[in-house]
């Protein structure tokens, strides 16, 4: 199974609502398992694509409040409606095109539909994460070289109203 088939299959389980699938190919097993918004599933570094490759990790899933202490009421404000920008792939995170270049975003700054936000590598080709909502970006939930997981939130930012 290539990148392309694998990208079309996930982009189809999403497309579905469908939380969990498996497949067996010949030599070639997939098994795909969506959590909730706030599940997590921590890896090994040694295998950051343990969610498609169908390797099972020796961590437990936990939820995202227990590992990261909920921010200051003062950094998001409640009432506003923020888009929260999700990964569409599992992989590592790079907020830069290159080593050493600026990020392509950071919070304060104004993005516009289609936006090149951040990178995600994933089996060794780099997908560029566009921005889906013209606004502010307000928050950014990621780190550079981050393993990173499906639907795990990348970015908040405040549409123009």
């Amino acid at each position: 199974m290539n990148h392309k088939e694998l990208k079309e299959l996930i982009e189809f389980l999403i497309e579905k609502d469908i939380s969990e699938f498996e497949l067996e190919r010949g030599d070639v097993k997939v098994k795909i398992k969506r959590g909730g918004e706030h599940t997590v599933l921590h890896t090994r570094p040694e295998v950051p694509y343990a969610a498609v490759t169908g390797v099972q990790s020796a961590a437990p899933a936990v939820t995202a409040s227990s590992e990261v202490p909920p921010a200051p009421p003062a950094q998001l404000i409640p009432e506003e409606n923020l888009h929260i920008v999700k990964s569409p792939i599992v992989g590592t995170l790079y907020e830069a095109p290159s080593p050493g270049a600026p990020p392509f975003v950071k919070p304060g700054d104004m993005v516009e539909v289609g936006q090149v936000l951040c990178i995600v590598e994933a089996m060794k080709l780099l997908n560029e994460i566009e921005s889906d909502v013209a606004g502010e970006i307000v928050k950014k939930m990621g780190s550079n070289g981050q393993p990173i997981e499906y639907g795990q939130e990348l970015f908040a930012i405040r549409p123009k109203k």
